[in-house]
């Protein structure tokens, strides 16, 4: 019985961790897209070397 509850317990980890990670992947592909918008659009707004981020 303890080890068919270890099995299930390590399941739901497992998905857990996996459903995560998927979400973690939509959301770097959003920042990204973001970013690459940005700076296409700064750059068509022109400006000489002006830069979009702060750092």
């Amino acid at each position: 019985m303890a080890a068919l509850l270890l099995v299930l317990l390590l399941a739901v980890v497992l998905f857990g961790i996996g459903f995560a990670v998927k979400v973690l992947w939509w959301i770097a592909a959003v920042v990204l897209v973001i970013w690459v918008l940005g700076f296409v659009f700064r750059a068509a707004e022109g400006g000489g070397r002006r830069r979009w981020y702060r750092w």
